[in-house]
């Protein structure tokens, strides 16, 4: 199959753009049922512009998002490992321009970097490497994974480390599984050829190399992968729908979709000079989440800390499930002394520590989740989406949110974060409905209370 046709791609923008509100209404309810969208039904999405029917959209999206994922939210920090890059990207901090000393972390120094996250309270991490085979050779990152794993402080321990490093081959990709991946992410950056040829210069120039890692990763074994683009370089609507098609295609070919979906928004660096031609605006940012979560309801969605707190705030509601908390971007930025922005990959807009981010999502009605079960109970690639797609998930992930969060309150949180928190936690157990579930959730916690730790269904 043809990943992206690109002609067949403008082709469906152009003739939905005159859809009836009854064909809008039939969309909605489709969606409603967890059913994935064809490509024609998220162009008719993308080109409603009526307000009134955009907010129905986004309330759609948050009834999609609660029957899946309920009120929970996925954290995590990114690990930037290495900063040195062949790579001539015109939007990246990395660029092999920046005349900037790189920095490459030892695995002395990745020890520290995952002793202070986990003294944060974090248990899942995302690794970033720029490409460099010289630097970062496979052999390089799997020692990072390994001693990321090993390393343990106190009661702390990361549990699922997720990876995104640049296209590679078959048997690299089967290193990375035999090393205890969790997620592999790879995003396109933008799915429009002429664009992405443009912006880059180097390896990853190639296009038909970035828009295949996927089918050599799932060859090499590993089934949770993860694709995304940068809004920002080309015309969001494209995008979306790009999105969608290679959706669509991992679906048909590998038999299991994408695990999750990241949407970034370009943002300024030290060094870059990029001027944005396709600035994607608040409105239309959390318009094209909505379509996200519509067009693939199954799809776990991510949001770093790229965006302000007022915005992951509002897309917390309408899509996104998964979010970066208390992040740096840079090799070594977790050491107060390290803190430095001047080779960061982009400029951050959240600020907030874990704990801040934590209280704030508890004020919101949220449930904060450490959960890596999944991943360590095998529960992934088709096996995960048999769960998710039929919306049972939950009774997996809501108690082991509620166990996991219980763990960051007892461990980690400050005193007014711990009694929002436990609020949380009296209010999410009474509505698992399961008495069963609910009696050994109950019977889990107090094991936690007594110091137990990772423990799960």
């Amino acid at each position: 199959m043809e990943i992206i046709n690109q002609e067949k791609i403008f082709d469906i923008l152009e003739k939905t753009k005159d859809a009836s509100q009854s064909r809008f209404e039939e969309i909605i309810n489709k969606a409603k049922k967890i059913k994935s969208l064809d490509l024609e039904e998220v162009g008719i999405l993308i080109n409603i512009s009526d307000e009134k029917l955009i907010q129905k959209m986004q309330q759609a999206a948050r009834e999609i998002k609660m029957a899946i994922y309920g009120p929970r939210l996925v954290l995590f920090a990114p690990l930037y490992v290495s900063s040195f890059c062949i790579n001539d990207c015109e939007y990246c901090g990395f660029h092999c321009r920046n005349a900037t000393p790189r920095k490459k972390l030892s695995l002395d120094e990745v020890r520290q970097q995952v002793e202070i996250l986990e003294d944060m309270g974090h248990k899942r991490l995302l690794l970033e490497f720029g490409e460099d085979p010289k630097e970062n050779p496979i052999d390089y990152v799997t020692g990072v994974i390994k001693t990321i794993y090993a390393t343990k402080k106190d009661r702390g321990s990361i549990r699922r480390v997720n990876v995104n490093i640049a296209a590679t081959s078959v048997e690299n990709y089967k290193k990375l599984k035999e090393a205890g991946i969790g997620t592999y992410q790879l995003f396109q950056e933008t799915y429009h050829r002429p664009t992405y040829e443009k912006l880059h210069c180097g390896p990853k120039a190639d296009y038909d190399r970035q828009i295949t890692a996927m089918d050599h990763a799932f060859a090499g074994g590993i089934d949770d992968l993860g694709i995304g683009v940068l809004f920002g370089l080309y015309d969001w609507r494209f995008e979306v729908l790009s999105l969608a098609a290679h959706a669509d295609y991992m679906e048909k070919t590998f038999g299991v979709g994408p695990h999750t979906i990241s949407v970034p928004r370009f943002r300024p660096a030290p060094t870059v000079d990029f001027k944005s031609e396709h600035e994607v605006s608040d409105n239309d940012f959390l318009k094209l989440i909505a379509i996200l979560r519509l067009a693939v309801p199954y799809t776990g969605m991510i949001m770093s800390t790229r965006e302000s707190p007022e915005i992951r705030r509002q897309a917390f509601e309408i899509g996104i499930s998964q979010t970066s908390a208390g992040s740096r971007t840079t090799p070594g930025g977790y050491n107060e002394k390290n803190k430095k922005e001047e080779l960061a990959q982009f400029n951050l807009s959240d600020h907030r520590t874990l704990d801040e981010i934590v209280r704030d999502i508890c004020k919101l009605g949220y449930l904060p989740s450490f959960c890596t079960a999944c991943y360590r109970s095998g529960r992934t690639g088709d096996d995960f989406m048999k769960y998710a797609k039929a919306g049972t998930i939950q009774n997996f992930c809501q108690p082991n949110a509620i166990s996991t969060f219980k763990e960051y309150l007892l461990d980690y949180a400050t005193p007014e974060t711990r009694e929002v928190g436990e609020e949380v936690i009296k209010r999410e157990i009474k509505k698992i409905k399961d008495a069963r579930v609910r009696q050994k959730l109950e019977e889990k916690l107090s094991l936690i209370e007594k110091g137990k730790r990772d423990l799960y269904f």
